[in-house]
C-alpha cells in the first residue's frame, strides 16, 4: 500500500501558508479574495485545459496526477539481491527454474521479466517487450505531467485576462478618481491568483511526477539488464557489479 508523499503535502501546503502569512502582515487578507477573480482564474484554467485534451485522457491522467501525492520506494538493493538470486538458480538447476522463484519475488515487474525467459525468448524479444512496457509507462506518466504543466500555463494567462477585464472596468470609471485604487487592486488580484496556481501547485507537482518518472524507469531498466545478463549466463558476482552502476555513488560507497 502506497504512502503518502510527505515533502509533496508540506511543500504545496507550506507555500500556501507562507504567502497567508505573508498577507496577514499587511494585514489585508480580505481585500485579497474576490468571487469574479476565482470565477475567472479557475473557471478559465481548467476550461481551457479540458479543451486542450480529450476526456479519456483527462480521466486517465487523473490517475498519474495522484502519484504525485504517494510515495513509491524502489528498493534497488533488494532487487539486485534478487537478480542475483535469479542467476544463482539458473546455475544450479536451468534457466526453467526461475519460474517457481520469481513467483516468490514479490516483484511483478521482475517477476514477468523472469518468465519470459522461462519461455524461452531471445534477449532481443526481451529487451524489445519489456522496454515497450517501459515506454508506454512514460506516456502515461507524460500525460499526466503534460496536464498538470498545461494547467500551470494557463493560470497566469488567465490571471492576465482578469487583469485586462479589470482594467477595462476601471477606465471605465475615471470620472470617479477615487475609485480607481481599490479598482486597480482587483484587476491584480486575478494576476496573484494564475501566478500563485501555477507556481506553488501546477508546476511544482509537475515536476514531482517527473521526478518520480524517473525513479521508476531506471529502476524497471535495472531490473532488464539484469535480467538479461541471469539469461545469458553471466556470473553473479558480474551481474550484481554491473546492476550496482544503476546505484547512486554515494548509497555505492557506503556498502
Amino acid at each position: 500500500m502506497s504512502k503518502l508523499d510527505i515533502s509533496t503535502v508540506v511543500g504545496v501546503i507550506a507555500g500556501i501558508i507562507l504567502i497567508t502569512v505573508g498577507i496577514l502582515i499587511q494585514g489585508a487578507l480580505g481585500s485579497f479574495v474576490d468571487a469574479s477573480a476565482i470565477f475567472i482564474v479557475f473557471g478559465g484554467t481548467f476550461a481551457a485545459s479540458f479543451a486542450s485534451y480529450p476526456l479519456n485522457t483527462i480521466k486517465n491522467a487523473s490517475r498519474v496526477i495522484k502519484n504525485a501525492f504517494l510515495e513509491r520506494h524502489y528498493d534497488t538493493d533488494l532487487a539486485i539481491e534478487q537478480i542475483s538470486e535469479l542467476s544463482i538458480t539458473a546455475k544450479r538447476n536451468g534457466l526453467l527454474a526461475l519460474e517457481k522463484v520469481a513467483k516468490e519475488l514479490n516483484n511483478p515487474f521482475l517477476e514477468k521479466s523472469a518468465l519470459l525467459v522461462v519461455d524461452g525468448m531471445d534477449p532481443d524479444s526481451i529487451k524489445k517487450i519489456l522496454n515497450m512496457e517501459l515506454e508506454n509507462m512514460v506516456r502515461r506518466h507524460e500525460e499526466g505531467e503534460g496536464i498538470l504543466k498545461t494547467l500551470g500555463k494557463y493560470a497566469p494567462a488567465f490571471g492576465m485576462i482578469g487583469t485586462l477585464i479589470g482594467l477595462i472596468t476601471m477606465l471605465q470609471q475615471l470620472e470617479s478618481p477615487e475609485t480607481l485604487g481599490p479598482a486597480m487592486a482587483v484587476a491584480l488580484i486575478t494576476t496573484f491568483y494564475g501566478t500563485v496556481l501555477a507556481n506553488i501547485v501546477f508546476l511544482p507537482l509537475a515536476g514531482k511526477l517527473k521526478y518520480k518518472s524517473d525513479q521508476e524507469v531506471l529502476y524497471k531498466m535495472m531490473i532488464i539488464e539484469g535480467i538479461i545478463s541471469v539469461q545469458a549466463g553471466d556470473a553473479p558476482i558480474m551481474i550484481e557489479e554491473k546492476l550496482n552502476t544503476f546505484v547512486e555513488t554515494e548509497r555505492r560507497e557506503d556498502k
